[in-house]
């Protein structure tokens, strides 16, 4: 490992201890590195602009962190245990091809805030691919939502309840993936602070140009408090998580819906192909193993935001313990993320059993709309429940399952879907936020 940046003379480094202390810190940092030196170069420009470093020094600076970026991600240079981290690795960098000028580009900033900021610009990128994600999600299932809607058994406490169609679980799924959507944009605003300059978090005594690092690196807005800043950390990244979380909560009811529409029992639907694998011992058996692990991937986002959770029961300034948080974000983040972009094309792709889907509708699931047509009649309602109830065996007897949705006017039901309306919803998100 290279000298660490806080080495004293006389001060001898344990090797065990190091390496507790290191941990994985360094591998972790890799996922991380390249917006480290993004926010370096900010930094550099910040310091030229106060006359802490020269106009000729940071173009070099600038020059030699293009240098590293680029080394790193070709291979040439690779971020390993003989950094204590990857801020080590820059500033090592730095002062072996420019001597003093790398020796100043520290002034001004702590590891503390540039964790920070590096950290802050990829969940800024991660909450950008959400938001792709879900619109993603959300316009496959507006699209099959607005094929020829096919009958299917609507479900509650698992037994069968009335009459629904495949235009209206899809329908259910677009608007709850717009809401996530919404969602990673909200928390991307919330997180859309600058934390670069506010060093360990008490602020230096130099006049450092935050506002050319917040709009030089693409923030909204300055983040203002040396100390608010510490204490965003993990309060930010558990933001983050929960919007990843809710999305992988409809996920999940989607994959359960899936799970058991795809048993013989309901043969309801047919996965594509790639979306199955085989059993080791059983030649018979494709197995839904996709869906499987669509459907648990919450459990990984959960745990990572409840170890953020429990490491924050800290006072305030940093504390070591907040080093552990990059493991839970970059594990959380990178599954979350990983799942939700197989869902679109999942969606687009399976196949409804209509014939099955038909013949699991049976007459009792038509006793709500005749209590309903009793009471639009003038029965009231109670009295016109207890008599479908008593009829409930022949409630269906001359009708269809088209007749039923047809007559579901209510907004949002068979007959009043307002797909026109969740489009316009869709699109009212703007741009994405990934371009």
């Amino acid at each position: 490992m290279t000298q660490p940046l806080w080495q004293k003379d006389g001060i001898r480094i344990d090797a065990k201890i190091m390496q507790f202390l290191a941990g994985d810190d360094v591998l972790l940092d890799r996922e991380f590195f390249l917006h480290d030196i993004t926010a370096s170069k900010a930094h550099v420009e910040g310091l030229a602009n106060i006359g802490v470093v020269s106009a000729d020094e940071a173009v070099a600076l600038k020059r030699e962190l293009d240098a590293l970026a680029g080394d790193f991600t070709s291979g040439v240079f690779v971020l390993d245990e003989r950094h204590e981290d990857g801020h080590s690795a820059i500033e090592a960098r730095l002062t072996e091809r420019l001597g003093d000028a790398g020796r100043r580009v520290h002034a001004g900033r702590s590891r503390n805030d540039q964790i920070l900021v590096a950290t802050r610009l990829w969940l800024k990128d991660k909450l950008a691919a959400l938001e792709a994600h879900c619109r993603a999600v959300a316009q496959v299932c507006l699209d099959r939502a607005a094929q020829p809607a096919l009958p299917l058994p609507g479900y509650t406490h698992l037994q069968r309840a009335v009459v629904s169609s495949t235009a209206m679980w899809f329908a259910g799924f677009a608007e709850g993936f717009i809401d996530n959507a919404l969602r990673a944009r909200q928390t991307l605003a919330l997180i859309d602070a600058n934390p670069l300059g506010t060093a360990a978090g008490y602020g230096v005594n130099l006049a450092l140009d935050r506002a050319h690092t917040t709009r030089a690196l693409g923030f909204a807005r300055m983040q203002l408090s040396p100390i608010y800043a510490q204490l965003s950390r993990g309060k930010f990244e558990m933001a983050v998580l929960e919007a990843i979380g809710g999305a992988l909560l409809d996920l999940r009811r989607l994959a359960w819906d899936l799970s058991l529409f795809t048993t013989a029992e309901f043969n309801f639907v047919q996965l594509p192909a790639e979306y199955t694998t085989g059993s080791s011992i059983m030649p018979n058996k494709r197995n839904p193993d996709v869906i499987e692990l669509l459907r648990a991937s919450y459990a990984s986002v959960a745990a990572a935001r409840t170890e953020i959770e429990q490491l924050l029961s800290l006072p305030s300034g940093y504390q070591r313990d907040l080093q552990f948080s990059k493991g839970s974000i970059f594990h959380g983040v990178r599954h979350g993320l990983m799942a939700l972009e197989l869902v679109p094309d999942l969606l687009a792709r399976f196949a409804w059993n209509e014939a099955a889907m038909r013949a699991a509708i049976e007459p009792a699931m038509y006793a709500t709309d005749v209590a309903i047509e009793q009471a639009a009649a003038g029965v009231p309602f109670r009295d016109a429940y207890r008599a479908a109830a008593e009829t409930a065996a022949s409630a269906g007897q001359g009708r269809t399952p088209e007749d039923s949705l047809a007559a579901r006017v209510s907004p949002g039901a068979g007959n009043d879907l307002r797909l026109d309306e969740l489009h316009r919803r869709l699109a009212g998100l703007g741009p994405s936020s990934n371009g």
